[in-house]
């Protein structure tokens, strides 16, 4: 049994194959935490974990209980007014103002497998991979509000999935102004807190620092995940590595304003929450109503991080994305945007697409600028319909020429988004979301649909799925480029002014909902001007994600390593550009932009119809590299070598291994050349050590200990006064003989 449940004295042990998660019923009827970590025995109780002694200056149960005092107790979903006076993971405020519940334990149910959520995305388990779900009941006698507390187990991915939902059986409203998804109370805070932070064009690099007493966090006030924050965390013991050590993981299946917090309280005890950020949240709870929070993900190893990160990896992969690409390899694609920006018509394109086709490139996909009268950013967003000026035989002619190439077709879409100069505004100028007394704040030019209101949703479905038909769509990127202002919904009422940020997330996943049910077959790509909403939320619509906008080789290093910690590279665009690069104005060989790519959903963003013979021969050759290892690159297990984070951050190195470890590929970069460098070897990781590997196809072969444990010999990179040694990548193809 993956949960054990010891009625007689109220403890629930929730074991996966290597940890155990366990809590209890407490004297005040609320759950108790007990212990998270590696696996132990299922023991009637657990006297050792849950002894408690009086401490001064603290409230207690009752006279009659004085040791049962709130603050300092581990506490399985905390409410605040009842003496816990750590932050609590909910909030619930009465028509007569008090914030004050008392929840009592009503029952629990045990339900094998794992179904998915009604209206938000969610995990599942379709595959009969041994899931188990616990929900359990409570009800505040105060208010008769009734919470379960879900928990489903994975056992075979070391992953444990929360949510929680809240129902309001009375007749009086109740206001939620605190949902979060999670807590978890861990009994000490020795532990380094691990972050992925960061902002446009520099997102998910890696941020360490010790716990320390107090509050630490890392949240969002945008209406989206942002390039800032990331909802996934670690915490960490000091002396954890990518090797070994215990590590906890934590994310969200949300896409908007969250919160992931640390609070170390005076007794060291560490309290984690994560869920939707109360601020800027508030959720009227009528009466027979109900409100359900978004999911939570926790694993935990004592293997390192690589492990987290491979256990979560596969754990999205069979139990988080469109089940439709779970394994399906993807296409090598290349992208107009850098190319022509908004300087294009259907004869110039057509000059790009042949080229591609020539080279092996399988999708072309075509940017902004097709709709509307779009020649520059300040117009025409919300108008759905292709420019006659560009298409004067529609975009379905062009469309039909890149298909009868046998190539697939996609297509830019924002359609959160909505221009003043627009068709589209001039109807429905109510649809975009400001505060009438205010003045409007633009960003990039553009301002933001209200996606509360059902028909915009209605709206933007009709003509996105119109473009869809007629287009023979493959693939939709799917951009948001700018955040909300003046958060405010003449739809909505004074009330329910602070239900709009959930509410208009909740309207991005019905129309992703939507459009994905009726177009099984499109792979959407999400995109928020480049990373900004990279999370898990979308990945259940959108398997991938374009990863940032800045496409230096250099610096995606740096973006796709931070990455990797929280998400597996087949979520991760990775297009080779154009140099000097156009956000970086840094000069890199078309050899170490290929290299970084490869490491992901490979592409091209660049006018391939300038460039060199030589070159053009160089991307050939790296199209028909990736399609031949295409499957490795994109699914195989991904390990972590050497990090740009730790140290001068000079060398980055990083490989992936298939799934009988007969192949694998690594790469090693190296920013800067040194003069008269030491000898370099490179350590592989996750080979057979018992079986025998050749390299780059030379005729020597070694064992997978070997490789593994005494590296090997890289030589030393030599000027030969033809090109740059900075910014140098090499690659190492390994196969098993």
């Amino acid at each position: 049994m993956t949960i054990n449940v010891n009625e007689a004295n109220l403890v629930f042990h929730l074991q996966t194959d290597h940890t155990s998660y366990i809590f209890r019923i407490m004297e005040n009827g609320e759950a108790g935490q007990i212990y998270y970590g590696q696996k132990i025995h299922v023991q009637p109780n657990y006297k050792n974990l849950t002894s408690r002694e009086w401490r001064d200056d603290n409230p207690s149960l009752s006279e009659e209980d004085p040791n049962f005092q709130p603050p300092a107790i581990k506490s399985e979903y905390a409410s605040l007014g009842k003496g816990d006076f750590r932050y609590p993971a909910f909030q619930v405020t009465q028509e007569n103002g008090s914030r004050i519940t008392e929840l009592t334990y009503d029952h629990y149910q045990l339900l094998n497998g794992k179904s998915r959520l009604a209206d938000l995305p969610s995990t599942f388990d379709d595959t009969n991979d041994d899931a188990q779900t616990l929900v359990l009941s409570f009800k505040d006698q105060i208010t008769g509000l009734t919470l379960d507390l879900n928990y489903s187990i994975f056992p075979h991915q070391d992953i444990i999935v929360k949510s929680v939902k809240f129902t309001n059986p009375s007749s009086e409203k109740l206001v939620l102004n605190r949902a979060l998804s999670s807590q978890l109370d861990l009994p000490d805070s020795n532990y380094d807190l691990i972050q992925f932070s960061g902002t446009w064009a520099r997102e998910r690099h890696l941020y360490r620092n010790q716990l320390r007493p107090g509050i630490q966090s890392i949240s969002s006030l945008r209406t989206s995940s942002s390039h800032q924050q990331n909802p996934f965390m670690m915490l960490a013991r000091p002396q954890t590595t990518d090797e070994q050590g215990d590590v906890f993981g934590f994310n969200l299946v949300y896409s908007g304003n969250f919160l992931d917090s640390v609070e170390v309280d005076q007794y060291d005890t560490s309290r984690i929450l994560t869920g939707i950020n109360p601020d800027e949240f508030g959720w009227n709870l009528a009466p027979q109503t109900s409100f359900q929070t978004p999911e939570a993900i926790l694993s935990y190893t004592t293997e390192g991080m690589n492990q987290l990160s491979q256990q979560m990896a596969d754990f999205y992969s069979q139990h988080l994305v469109n089940p439709r690409f779970t394994h399906e390899d993807r296409p090598i694609l290349i992208n107009n945007w850098e190319a022509t920006y908004f300087d294009f018509n259907e004869a110039k394109l057509m000059t790009i697409v042949n080229q591609a086709h020539q080279l092996g490139i399988e999708m072309f996909v075509l940017d902004d600028g097709w709709f509307g009268h779009r020649d520059d950013d300040t117009t025409s967003l919300g108008d759905w319909f292709v420019d006659k000026k560009k298409f004067p035989n529609g975009i379905e002619h062009f469309s039909q020429q890149v298909h009868d190439l046998g190539m697939k077709f996609g297509l830019w879409f924002e359609p959160e988004m909505i221009s003043i100069d627009s068709d589209l505004y001039q109807k429905h100028p109510e649809w975009m979301i400001h505060d009438p007394k205010s003045t409007p704040t633009p960003g990039r030019h553009q301002f933001v649909l209200d996606m509360t209101r059902p028909e915009v949703i209605d709206y933007l479905y009709d003509l996105m799925s119109h473009m869809i038909e007629s287009a023979n769509l493959d693939y939709i990127k799917w951009d948001m480029n700018r955040h909300i202002t003046e958060m405010f919904s003449s739809e909505l009422t004074s009330d329910q002014q602070l239900e709009m940020p959930h509410r208009y997330i909740l309207g991005v996943y019905q129309l992703y909902d939507r459009l994905t049910k009726a177009y099984p077959n499109v792979l959407f790509e999400s995109c928020a001007s480049g990373g900004g909403r990279f999370d898990l939320g979308l990945m259940y619509y959108a398997p991938q994600a374009w990863t940032s906008d800045d496409t230096d080789a250099a610096e995606r290093m740096l973006i796709q390593f931070g990455t990797s910690y929280g998400y597996p590279q087949s979520m991760m665009g990775a297009h080779v550009s154009a140099v000097p690069n156009d956000q970086m104005g840094r000069i890199t060989s078309l050899k170490t932009r290929g290299a970084v790519a490869f490491f992901g959903d490979f592409g091209y963003e660049l006018d391939i119809t300038k460039m060199a013979p030589e070159e053009l021969d160089q991307i050939k050759d790296q199209v028909a590299f990736y399609k031949q290892y295409r499957h490795l690159f994109q699914f195989g297990k991904f390990y972590r070598i050497d990090s740009p984070f730790v140290g001068s951050g000079n060398v980055i190195s990083w490989q992936v291994v298939s799934d009988d470890r007969k192949q694998a590929i690594a790469a090693r970069y190296q920013l800067l050349n040194h003069p008269n460098a030491p000898y370099t070897r490179f350590y592989f990781k996750g080979l057979d050590p018992n079986q025998q590997y050749q390299i780059n196809d030379d005729a020597e072969t070694y064992y997978g200990d070997e490789l593994m444990n005494a590296g090997y010999f890289v030589p030393t990179i030599l000027a030969d006064g033809k090109e740059s040694k900075d910014f140098y990548s090499q690659l190492f193809v390994v196969k098993a003989v």
